[in-house]
Formats: C-alpha cells, structure tokens, sequence
C-alpha cells in the first residue's frame, strides 16, 4: 500500500497549522518535523519521523529497529549507500539530486526483495505521480513539503488513485442489427494490453461490453497490441473512479481504463483516438436480471469482444444466446459522474 508523508520543516509558520490539519485529515502515513513536542502530539495513527542523516554504511548498524535513515543521492557513491540503506532499515527516505529517475530504478532493484519501506522524497505534486510507478512498482512512500493544505488534499487523491477490481456479469445475446455508414473510435492507447484485456463500452451508462484489444492474430494485418476498435463515437467507455467519458471525448492524454476477463483493472494513457466511417452494426444483449446492454462498433469481422473466461468473439459472428462479459453500473451519468436520478435510455 503507497503511502505519503509531510515535511513540516520548510513550511511557513503562517501555514503550518492549516497543513498539520489538512495532514491529519487527510490520514497521511507520517509526519516529518524537527519539533519534537508537535511530534510528541500526534495521534498514534500518525507516524512522527525524524530522520537520521546516513553518510557511511557503518552507521546503518547502530541504528535502532525502528530507525528512518536519510540518504542524499549525488553520485555513485551515496547511491551505493542508498542502496545498502534500503536493504536493512525499516525505512530509507532518499533524495535525488539529479532529475532521472535512473537511481531511484537502481534503488528499487537492490531493495526489491527487503523488508524495508522507500520513501523518496519529491519537489512537487507531479514528481511524485512518476516516482509512485517507477519500475511498474514504485517507491513505497512519497515525502513532500507541501505549499498548502490543498497540496495536502490533492497528494493523498494521487495515492488513491488505484484502480479496484470490477464485478463483471455473463450477457447473453439477444439481436444483432446491421447498419450503414457511422463514425467509430479506435482507441490506440501507450500500453501493451494483455490476450484477455480490452476496455469496457456501451451505449447505455448502464450497462457495457467488453471489447477486445487487437493482440490476437488477424488474417491481412498484423496485431496491434496498443489498440481496441471500441464503437460508435456516441458510445460511453468506462474509466478511473467510476467515470465514463463519450468515445469522442478521448484524445492523447486522457486516461480510460483497461480491464481483463477476470475484473482486475489498470489505468492506460491514451496516445491517440482514431475516428474512421466505416459500416456499424448493433449487438443487443441482456443480463440475468433483465438489464438491456446495446453496443453499436464497426460491422466487420476482426471487431472483436470478450466471452467469459477471456474467449476471443468476432462481432459478425455473434448469435442469439451467444454469452459475452460485460459491466452492470446502477448510477444514471451526468457529465460521466454517476448520480440518482431517472433517466431511460433506448
């Protein structure tokens, strides 16, 4: 579980008391202050740290079990000294000096089978979010001095910005209705999707299918791993926090959701959406509790969704009573927040 701590030392007095309690509010992991009486003050759900400044490896001995060691990192040997910190302390806070994020990978690896927590210490909000997946697996904990308490509030949503599993649910299909001409999205995201991953979309905010990302073989065309030939523009796709976006809203930068035939999810980046006209066709499908979900995508054979157990359909194939994976979600959609109120879509 990531974690974050507040480095109260730098912060201006006039602002110091809205941080503490922005920090305490927010339940962050610990505290950083030369004060020992406010560290003394904390509720014990809130670590009071005080570091130890390490600038040989022969101090790493004689410090306590429940000792934080500091290492800057400037040159090869005080990444050494990181590296050997973080493998027997119980936490190493590490400073960089330079910008890559070279060291900390290095850092990383020497300490990946310790018992010990990293914490790196970050100039600002956006530092932090890199540091947090460095390697896939990321510093253990982030240290920042922040400016204000909204710095506070926006650091502890960055650590919440994980990305639960969903229940997903067997559809069974009822029609398939073919259609002219229409717009659909290919949605090309920097991200290599897994054989049973793909996104999750629907014409209704209720309900969504699960469509299958072009890493399986193709005749014609070679696979493309990065790319999910998702619908119609007007389609909903699902994303982060529960939050749909229309397919046409997609562009380079944004975030959706990739999700795989067992419900786990990671968030992908977006580098491109591509919009084509091409021949669009319809699948109607429903699920145990009378649901209606509606997908319209591209009329062609190598359009794909997923089955349960991550089996590969091809659209034009589809018949009644075909079974496919799919996501119920019982909130109406406002601006892609979910909300109760009444609203029918057809």
């Amino acid at each position: 579980m990531k974690f974050a701590w507040i480095d109260l030392r730098t912060v201006p007095s006039e602002r110091l008391e809205s941080v503490l309690d922005a920090a305490l509010h927010s339940r962050v992991h610990g505290v950083l202050c030369d004060d020992e009486k406010l560290l003394k003050d904390l509720p014990p759900t809130v670590m009071g740290v005080n570091p130890t400044v390490v600038t040989d490896e022969a101090q790493l001995g004689d410090l306590g079990p429940e000792a934080v060691g500091w290492v800057d990192v400037h040159d090869d040997r005080t990444l050494r000294l990181a590296c050997a910190a973080a493998v027997v302390l119980p936490h190493t806070v590490v400073r960089f000096a330079d910008p890559t994020k070279i060291p900390l990978e290095i850092v990383l690896a020497a300490a990946d089978r310790a018992d010990g927590r990293l914490v790196t210490a970050c100039a600002d909000l956006e530092e932090a979010g890199i540091v947090l997946d460095v390697l896939e697996r990321g510093s253990d904990g982030v240290l920042l001095a922040p400016a204000s308490a909204d710095e506070v509030f926006a650091l502890t949503r960055l650590l919440r910005a994980d990305s639960p599993p969903l229940e997903l649910t067997t559809l069974t299909v009822d029609r398939v209705e073919h259609h002219g001409l229409g717009d659909r999205v290919c949605v090309d995201t920097c991200s290599h999707f897994a054989e049973d991953e793909g996104i999750l979309v629907g014409s209704y905010s209720t309900g969504f299918i699960l469509c299958c990302s072009e890493t399986h073989p193709l005749p014609y065309m070679p696979t493309r791993p990065f790319r999910v030939n998702a619908g119609a523009l007007h389609s909903y796709v699902l994303g982060p926090g529960n939050r749909t976006n229309y397919l046409s809203e997609l562009r380079s930068g944004s975030t959706t959701l990739a999700v795989d035939a067992e419900g786990r999810t990671r968030r992908v980046l977006v580098g491109r959406a591509k919009l084509e006209s091409r021949p669009l066709l319809t699948v109607t499908a429903h699920a145990a509790d009378g649901t209606e979900v509606s997908l319209t995508v591209q009329d062609d054979w190598h359009v794909r969704v997923l089955g349960p157990g991550g089996k590969v359909l091809n659209v034009t194939e589809l018949r009644q009573g075909d079974e496919l994976l799919g996501h119920l979600a019982t909130d109406q959609r406002h601006v892609g927040l979910p909300i109760g109120e009444f609203c029918k879509e057809s």
